[in-house]
């Protein structure tokens, strides 16, 4: 895999000749060798619908292509970094915590209502994550962030994980989500946190948690 973690705030790149990454714009702290950065308007692998998701997600903020030969080193705000690799399932991940991933991965959008109905869509909107999250589907790496670091819990068929959804950072496996409520209508207005509000995910697969609610 072309990324690996340093420490716990830096992740280091390989970049090879005919290959690409993608970074998040300003994540890149020092590099050796003949690389490039250019700007990707169109989302990375996406295209053109990747890109749309996007714009009406409000993350016009365009991704960084990285090419050439050599090595980079990433990182974003002293946020703790965690690479995960994927062999061929789908990540499903918030995209303002999206680092740096390889370019050999497929990048999409998910509406999140299309997994968890209308209580997908209030999630987003009370928990103040957007309703759409990006999706990355194939073999690569990704390295994601977070406050405080990333626990991996397992999800099984017998035991279904609740997660506050701002300490939500990702997913994957065959799993869905949805969102349901600690408290009463009436008492959960004003409410954000996880005392009111419950990401409730179920199936197989992993869920990556961080050990703070604070959003990036």
């Amino acid at each position: 895999m072309a990324l690996r973690e340093i420490n716990s705030k830096i992740v280091e790149a390989t970049v090879l000749p005919g290959q690409r990454l993608f970074s998040q714009r300003g994540a890149m702290l020092a590099y050796r060798g003949e690389v490039s950065f250019t700007p990707n308007m169109q989302g990375g692998q996406g295209g053109v619908m990747s890109m749309i998701g996007r714009r009406m997600a409000n993350e016009d903020t365009p991704l960084m292509s990285v090419e050439g030969s050599g090595t980079v080193l990433f990182g974003h705000g002293g946020h703790h970094v965690q690479v995960i690799n994927l062999t061929g399932e789908t990540l499903y991940v918030e995209a303002d915590r999206l680092l740096a991933f390889e370019g050999t991965l497929q990048q999409g959008t998910m509406f999140m209502g299309s997994q968890g109905g209308v209580m997908g869509m209030v999630r987003g909107q009370v928990s103040g994550q957007g309703l759409f999250t990006t999706t990355l589907k194939g073999h690569g790496s990704v390295a994601v962030m977070a406050h405080g670091g990333v626990f991996e819990v397992p999800i099984t068929p017998q035991r279904p994980i609740h997660v506050d959804p701002q300490a939500y950072v990702a997913h994957h496996g065959d799993v869905r989500n949805k969102l349901s409520t600690a408290l009463g209508w009436r008492d959960m207005v004003g409410r954000g946190s996880g005392e009111a509000f419950q990401l409730e995910l179920s199936g197989s697969g992993t869920v990556y948690v961080q050990a703070s609610e604070e959003k990036l």
